[in-house]
């Protein structure tokens, strides 16, 4: 399938792979109305179920916004403080689901059946499933009904037409969709739905070429609200400047950037050479605009991020545009994370005494972190390897092995078995957040820690592979 064809199909169902952003994430949560959800989650009974956000669409940086536990009887419910319309991911384990919240709100929910222990002793991050979410008692006005219907017709046409549109650029089938969207939804007055279906209409217009690109961005960017908080208009604001200021923009595309992130003062000098497109007068946008190419910029191999990375602090920092300062605070967190020096993220688990442990508590000495399972082979052929290291340099280095086992009574089993693995071990249990943290998507996983609780290497060398390397480097500094 044309790989157009999969993203514009992927837009129409409203399975989207990150979640979108909303204006000041703090600001968001405090001095509103509450917003309450609640519901029946059959199969989680006793089980976390959290609740977060992206701080942005274009980096898709995750965030917190609430958790809870499923009580025995299958049911939770949150209380949230929402100014705005919001879309949220609802996580139980490592299975997913979204819907927006608007403020103000009651939505009663029910998540289908799902056997959530048979999935423990994969790799999370592939075996993750989509939880089906039900909103009870249907409100037809409500936003979730308008954009599940929405986008059903959307990718029924879509599917339908996309040769015609695409190849063919029959333009008359958008005319004839445009006035069958608005004999079914000509009545809806919610703001945030008329704007998610107008940028989704976009789209179409981009793909089948309805206008040229000067008219698509002065139809809907040049003098245009940003709207941060809706995924369809910044989905189109990705798509329509990506790789801006390197290859689309006529302009933009001859200016060599390298010079400009040396210069004294790069925001400046980059903010000035951007100005001359057109399309970028407004200071808000073209520094939307300038974040959204540094992030590309800092993929390319041409470019050090070394140069970049000082560039997006500064609007981090300095930035009139408070939306655009949290951009770049999730660009900085999202080009950063485990890399050396970098705060190692903080984890207190169940030891094997049965004690919590944790990380912050082996300050002052550096750490060999690793992540293992009891079903992993590799992982138990690496971990006989660990003694002959743990010997040699207990007294300077502290030896963490965090079992991603689901059931803290099979690591206790099997390390009881070894009577010779003394060092420490914890397990992560329902915290499957510790391994989102450290991005674990193989097993083992070894990461080097120095003695302020920094990242030093990650990975790190495995036992039978450059660990000990790794160890007398970081003894030496």
């Amino acid at each position: 399938m044309n790989y157009r064809l999969r993203i514009l199909m992927k837009q129409g169902l409203m399975k989207y792979a990150g979640i979108f952003a909303f204006v000041a994430i703090f600001s968001l949560i405090s001095n509103a109305q509450k917003t309450v959800l609640s519901g029946f989650a059959p199969g989680a009974e006793r089980k976390i179920i959290r609740i977060t956000t992206a701080g942005d669409l274009i980096t898709f940086w995750e965030k917190p916004l609430a958790m809870a536990t499923v009580d025995s009887t299958g049911h939770f419910s949150f209380s949230l403080s929402v100014e705005k319309t919001v879309n949220i991911t609802v996580s139980i384990d490592f299975h997913k689901t979204e819907m927006f919240l608007e403020p103000s709100r009651t939505y009663e929910v029910r998540i289908a059946p799902m056997k959530y222990d048979e999935y423990t002793e994969v790799n999370p991050f592939i075996q993750s499933q989509n939880l089906e979410l039900e909103i009870v008692e249907k409100d037809p006005q409500e936003l979730n009904t308008l954009i599940g219907e929405f986008n059903t017709i959307y990718s029924g046409f879509l599917m339908q037409n996309f040769n015609a549109l695409y190849r063919e650029r029959r333009k008359i089938l958008l005319d004839t969709f445009r006035l069958q969207l608005n004999q079914h939804f000509g009545s809806v007055k919610n703001d945030f739905f008329i704007d998610y279906a107008s940028y989704k209409i976009a789209s179409l217009e981009q793909l089948t070429q309805y206008y040229s690109q000067a008219q698509l961005a002065r139809k809907y960017f040049t003098e245009k609200p940003i709207l941060y908080n809706n995924p369809e208009y910044m989905e189109f604001f990705n798509s329509f400047f990506s790789k801006f200021i390197t290859a689309s923009s006529n302009i933009l595309r001859k200016v060599d950037f390298n010079p400009l992130l040396k210069s004294p003062d790069p925001c400046k000098s980059i903010m000035k050479a951007m100005a001359v497109d057109t399309i970028l007068k407004n200071e808000q946008f073209r520094e939307l605009v300038m974040l959204k190419g540094l992030l590309e910029l800092s993929g390319n191999a041409n470019y050090s991020q070394d140069d970049i990375l000082p560039v997006i602090n500064g609007v981090k920092e300095k930035s009139k545009f408070s939306e655009n300062r949290v951009i770049a605070e999730d660009m900085m967190s999202l080009l950063t994370k485990l890399k050396p020096g970098t705060k190692a993220p903080e984890f207190t688990l169940l030891n094997r005494d049965q004690k919590m442990f944790s990380l912050k508590s082996l300050l002052g000495k550096p750490v060999v972190l690793c992540f293992w399972t009891t079903y992993c082979e590799g992982c138990l052929s690496e971990m006989d390897l660990i003694r002959p290291l743990y010997d040699k340099y207990q007294e300077n280095v502290h030896f963490v092995c965090v079992s991603a086992d689901k059931y803290f009574s099979k690591m206790l089993y099997f390390i009881n078995l070894k009577k010779d693995y003394v060092w420490t071990f914890v397990n992560i249990g329902d915290q499957s957040d510790v391994l989102k943290d450290y991005d674990v998507r193989t097993y083992p996983l070894f990461v080097l820690i120095d003695k302020d609780g920094r990242i030093n290497k990650y990975p790190a060398g495995q036992p039978g592979n450059g660990l000990e390397t790794d160890l007398q480097n970081i003894l030496q500094k």
